[in-house]
C-alpha cells in the first residue's frame, strides 16, 4: 500500500468516527422514524421462520400482520441481520448500520472524486460529503435509514458510470454499476426516481462530448441497468405490479402533501440553524435544511474558477465539461426544493410521491460535495494542492462538527425499546395506514385477538400456532360456523382445511380472512404463498445474483 493511500484511508476512518461519535455511546437516541429497531426485529423473525425474502411481518398492523417488506425497501435490514447473528443487540445493530452508512458514503465519494480530481481532490469531496449537514439530518434528526443508505450508493453509481465511459475494458465497472443500482432500488425506490435521470444525463454528456463509442457505451449502460433491475426484481416487481393491493393514498395526504414542505433559500444557504423538530408550514424552528458551509460557497467558487480557467485555455474541454454538469445539478436541485418550482411538481404528478421537496437536498449535497473537491484539481502546484486540501478538511470538520450529534442519548435496552408496553404499542401501530391491505377500510382500533373468532354458529378453537407468514389451528364445529382468522386478506394468502385448499372471503371492515365450515373437526392451515409476480421476481433475482457472483469471479 502506498504511504499516501494509507494516510487517506486513515483520514476517512477518523472522520467517520468523528461524524458518528454519538453512535458509539451506550443507549439509543430519539428520531422521527423511530421504527428502525422494530423493523430489524421483524426482519429477524422472518429469517428465523425461513421466510426469505421477507414480505409479511406478524406484529405490525396491530398484530394482524402486514406486507411491510413487499413494499418497504429491505436492504438495510438484510444487512443488519449480519450484526444480529454476530450477537449484537437490535439497538446496537441499528447504530452500526448508521456508522457503516457514513463510512460507505465517504469511501464511494472518495472513489468518484479521486477519478475526477485526483487523490487530494477526491479526499476533499469525500470529507465534504461525509460532513454535509443533510447527512446528519438523515441520521440524528429523521432516522431515515433507507434514504441515508441511498445517499451512500449515489457516488458509487456515478463512479462506476464514469469508468464505463473512460475505460474500454469496462466489464468490471458494468458489474459494479449493476450492483450499486440494485442496492439503490433495494434501499429507497423513490430516491431512484430522483437519481436515475441525473445519472442518465451525466452519462449522455460524457459519451457525447468525450466521443467515446456513443452507441456501444449506451448499450453498456442499458445492459447494466437491466441487470441491476434483475438483481432487485424480487422487490421491485411486486412494488410496481402489486401496489394496487394496499392503501397508498394516505402517503400523499395531510403532513405528507408536498405543498407543505418547500424551503426558502435563506434556510438552505444563509442559516446555521440546527434543530430536531419536524418540517411543515411557517416553521421558524423544526428541521434544519442548510446546504452547509463551506459546501455551497466552495461549489460556486469552484465552478466559476473552472469557467475562468477554461476560457483562458488553462484546462481542457474534456476536463471542464463535468464542472457545468455538477453545477447545473446543484442549482436545479436547489430550485426544486423552493416554492418557485411548484409548476414543475404540478406538471409531473409522480413527483408528489416524493412527499417532501427537500428530498432534493440529497442531490444538492452530492453535487456540492463533488464540485467542492474540484478546487484542488484546478491548482497546478502539488504543494498548493496538499496545503489547500488539508486546510479545507480541517475547516469542513470545524464548521460542521457540532451538527453531528444526537439530541440526547437514552439508556435503553432491547427489551425496553421493543417489549415495554409503550414500545410494543408503537411497533404495532405506528404508520399503520401505510401499506394497509386494500380490503381493510380502516386500521384496527385494538390489537388482534389471540385466536380466531366465531362470527356465526358455534365452534371451539384449539391449538393455535402461528409464525411470520403462516397460521395454524384446530377447530371443532358444533353448528355451521363462520370463522374469522385474525390476518388481513391479501393476495397470496391461502387456506387449507384438512389438507384441501378452500375458498375464503373477507369481511367489510378490516378485511380479515374468513372461512365457512360445516359441523365436524378440522385442522386449518393458512399460509402466504407467492403470487406469479413474486415467483417471477424471486427467480429473476436468484439467477441474477448467481450470474453476478460468477461474473465477478471471472473478472481479473
Amino acid at each position: 500500500m502506498k504511504r499516501k493511500n494509507f494516510w487517506h484511508i486513515l483520514i476517512i476512518l477518523v472522520a467517520t468516527v468523528i461524524a458518528s461519535r454519538d453512535l458509539f455511546k451506550p443507549g439509543y437516541f430519539p428520531m422521527h422514524d423511530d421504527l428502525q429497531v422494530g423493523r430489524l426485529y421483524e426482519m429477524e423473525l422472518c429469517f428465523l421462520d425461513r421466510q426469505i425474502p421477507c414480505r409479511w411481518v406478524p406484529d405490525l398492523g396491530y398484530s394482524y400482520g402486514y406486507p411491510l417488506f413487499n413494499y418497504y425497501p429491505p436492504f438495510p435490514y438484510y444487512l443488519g441481520m449480519i450484526f444480529r447473528f454476530l450477537g449484537f443487540s437490535f439497538v446496537d445493530s441499528v447504530k452500526i448500520l448508521f456508522i457503516l452508512g457514513f463510512l460507505a458514503s465517504t469511501i464511494f465519494m472518495y472513489l468518484l472524486g479521486k477519478e475526477l480530481w485526483g487523490e487530494d481532490g477526491g479526499l476533499v469531496s469525500a470529507i465534504l460529503y461525509l460532513f454535509v449537514p443533510y447527512h446528519s439530518v438523515d441520521v440524528y434528526v429523521r432516522g431515515a435509514m433507507n434514504e441515508f443508505w441511498a445517499m451512500a450508493f449515489l457516488p458509487g453509481i456515478f463512479w462506476s458510470a464514469l469508468l464505463i465511459v473512460k475505460e474500454e475494458n469496462n466489464r468490471n465497472f458494468r458489474l459494479w454499476l449493476s450492483l450499486f443500482f440494485s442496492l439503490l432500488l433495494l434501499s429507497h425506490n423513490l430516491m431512484t426516481f430522483l437519481f436515475a435521470p441525473a445519472v442518465t444525463f451525466f452519462v449522455l454528456i460524457l459519451v457525447f462530448f468525450w466521443k467515446k463509442n456513443f452507441f456501444k457505451k449506451l448499450i453498456d449502460f442499458f445492459l447494466s441497468g437491466i441487470f441491476g433491475l434483475g438483481l432487485a426484481a424480487f422487490f421491485t416487481l411486486p412494488v410496481i405490479f402489486e401496489k394496487k393491493y394496499v392503501h397508498i393514498e394516505t402517503m400523499l395526504m395531510g403532513y405528507f402533501n408536498y405543498l407543505a414542505h418547500y424551503v426558502p433559500i435563506s434556510k438552505m444557504l444563509f442559516t446555521r440553524f440546527w434543530g430536531y423538530g419536524s418540517s411543515g408550514w411557517l416553521q421558524d424552528a423544526g428541521m434544519p435544511f442548510q446546504v452547509g458551509f463551506p459546501h455551497w460557497p466552495l461549489a460556486v467558487l469552484t465552478f466559476f474558477s473552472a469557467c475562468i480557467l477554461f476560457f483562458r485555455k488553462k484546462i481542457k474541454f474534456q476536463d471542464f465539461i463535468v464542472f457545468p454538469f455538477y453545477f447545473f445539478l446543484f442549482t436545479f436541485s436547489l430550485f426544486m426544493v423552493h416554492l418557485r418550482s411548484v409548476f414543475i411538481w404540478k406538471i409531473l404528478p409522480l413527483l408528489s410521491y416524493l412527499q417532501f421537496p427537500w428530498r432534493f437536498l440529497t442531490i444538492v449535497a452530492f453535487s456540492a460535495s463533488v464540485l467542492g473537491g474540484g478546487i484542488i484539481f484546478l491548482l497546478k502546484s502539488k504543494r498548493h494542492q496538499v496545503f489547500l486540501s488539508t486546510s479545507l478538511m480541517v475547516l469542513i470538520v470545524v464548521l460542521n462538527f457540532s451538527f453531528f450529534r444526537a439530541e440526547k442519548i437514552i439508556k435503553i435496552t432491547d427489551g425496553e425499546k421493543l417489549f415495554s408496553a409503550k414500545g410494543w404499542n408503537k411497533l404495532q401501530t405506528d404508520a399503520i395506514f401505510d401499506y394497509l391491505p386494500i380490503y381493510a377500510k380502516a386500521p384496527p382500533a385494538s390489537p388482534a385477538p389471540e385466536k380466531p373468532e366465531i362470527e356465526t354458529g358455534e365452534a371451539q378453537i384449539l391449538e393455535v400456532m402461528k409464525g411470520t407468514d403462516w397460521y395454524n389451528f384446530k377447530t371443532k364445529v358444533i353448528q355451521e360456523a363462520r370463522i374469522q382468522i385474525p390476518i388481513y386478506d391479501f393476495p397470496g394468502w391461502k387456506v387449507w382445511v384438512n389438507g384441501e385448499l378452500t375458498r375464503t372471503t373477507h369481511d367489510n371492515h378490516l378485511g380479515l380472512i374468513t372461512v365457512n365450515l360445516l359441523p365436524g373437526e378440522y385442522f386449518i392451515r393458512a399460509k402466504l404463498t407467492n403470487t406469479p409476480i413474486r415467483w417471477i421476481g424471486n427467480i429473476v433475482s436468484l439467477v441474477s445474483w448467481l450470474m453476478l457472483l460468477i461474473l465477478f469471479k471471472k473478472v481479473k
